[in-house]
């Protein structure tokens, strides 16, 4: 990781730039993608799973034989495991519903607003080398509880045909509605269009690569919702020498195992306890499974160094991480100071992981600086606001001349006309 002290202000945006890639290609694959899906399919859909998953398959749905079988396939100790999160994920989420705000503006006039849910939903969820049945949890638990009525499931099949068995599990266990056996940039385009065996939806929730992350921005052109623009995965930690360096760097290299392309990063008032977490990575790193795409995501990263928290916090909210872990002695001043970041991990035992799994809170979040304007994924995500209105003839008459006389100052005279109709009906009674 590459050691930075005392950055000035003028240099923060260049040390804190993303190892985003550039879009310019993947966007001219994505438009010949989602038009041959627009116009042929199911069968482009086919022929694009035949072309990236290197499989041919006789129906893309799965089916409830494959779902029961799926469940067999996974050990009960991990169903256990599952089952806890879904609990615990269910409960934060419930706690979440509001309920009707109901107000009287003035007397005779009463507005009130009421959610209601999205009706169909899409889920992406990637598989290959890391299945992220956790992410099945994350989406489709608050989908359930908004009561969406449709919620389909797009995961990429294996070279045989199948997706991985903890997927289709906690799919079945959360209530999605329908799965499909498609990835990629066919799979977020048979949702946008809807095809034969895929349905349209009105919202696509889900992380994937750069491919899916474009082919979901992409959709947007064509009239269906995101859940937020999202990219390779982050990590920022803020820690001083009252932290415990091995679990900061076990934290690091928790993130930086997601991709290569992700970004971690230890901001530190303590340059002798950015040396220790050097050394704890360079250690820890070389036990990982996936220790090759960990090495590359934390030579994409830094260790900072800062004279104190006033200024770290500011490098933080400039900065807007997706995931936010505090150790510090001082916890307090960074949990009611940061403005920007998607979620945040406060205290020693509180590892970033917990969020992405079992704790409650939602691993959905937004990356890439998004955290300056978005919210991570919440039940709302998944309801729409809908405001009401019902005026009494007391009301027209106590607000009518009011929007007259808006209506008159901005042209708009059928709009006046409106209320004025109405007054002189009063009136004449």
């Amino acid at each position: 990781m590459k050691k930075i002290y005392n950055p000035s202000i003028e240099n923060w945006s260049e040390i804190l730039k993303r190892p985003t890639p550039t879009f310019n290609d993947i966007e001219e694959t994505v438009k010949g993608i989602f038009k041959e899906v627009q116009t042929k399919g199911d069968s482009a859909v086919a022929k694009y799973t035949s072309l990236f998953d290197g499989t041919t398959l006789e129906n893309m749905e799965v089916t409830e034989d494959e779902i029961e079988k799926a469940a067999t396939l996974i050990s009960e100790e991990l169903k256990q495991a599952i089952q806890l999160a879904k609990s615990n994920i269910e409960k934060f989420h419930a706690a979440q519903k509001t309920s009707k705000i109901e107000i009287e503006t003035t007397d005779g006039v009463l507005c009130w607003q009421e959610k209601r849910p999205i009706q169909k939903i899409g889920l992406y969820i990637p598989g290959g080398s890391a299945p992220l049945f956790s992410t099945v949890l994350m989406l489709a638990i608050p989908a359930q509880l908004a009561g969406c009525n449709e919620i389909v499931l797009c995961s990429p099949p294996d070279k045989n045909g199948n997706i991985n068995p903890a997927i289709l599990y906690t799919a079945d266990l959360c209530g999605v509605t329908k799965i499909m056996k498609v990835g990629g940039i066919q799979a977020i385009a048979g949702m946008t269009f809807g095809t034969e065996t895929i349905p349209k939806v009105y919202k696509i929730f889900g992380p994937g690569n750069q491919f899916v992350t474009v082919a979901k921005q992409f959709a947007t052109q064509f009239g269906v919702a995101i859940d937020m623009p999202a990219g390779p995965s982050e990590l920022l930690v803020v820690a001083d020498e009252s932290a415990n360096p091995s679990f900061v760097a076990s934290d690091l290299l928790s993130q930086a195992e997601h991709g290569s392309d992700s970004q971690v990063i230890l901001v530190s008032t303590s340059k002798i306890f950015i040396d220790k977490v050097e050394q704890e990575i360079e250690s820890q790193i070389k036990q990982l499974p996936r220790k090759e795409i960990a090495q590359k995501a934390i030579d994409n990263s830094k260790l900072i160094y800062v004279e104190n928290d006033a200024i770290a916090l500011d490098l933080i909210n400039e900065y807007g991480p997706e995931h936010f872990i505090i150790c510090v002695e001082n916890e307090d001043f960074y949990s009611n100071g940061i403005d920007n970041a998607g979620s945040v991990f406060i205290g020693n035992f509180t590892p970033e992981s917990a969020g992405d799994y079992a704790s409650g809170t939602n691993h959905t979040l937004p990356t890439n600086g998004y955290a300056k304007n978005y919210s991570g994924v919440n039940l709302d995500s998944f309801l729409k606001s809908m405001t009401f209105q019902k005026i009494s003839k007391k009301g027209i008459q106590n607000i009518g001349r009011t929007i007259e006389i808006m209506a008159e100052a901005e042209g708009l005279y059928a709009h006046k006309n409106a209320v004025s109709l109405r007054l002189k009906s009063i009136e004449n009674e």
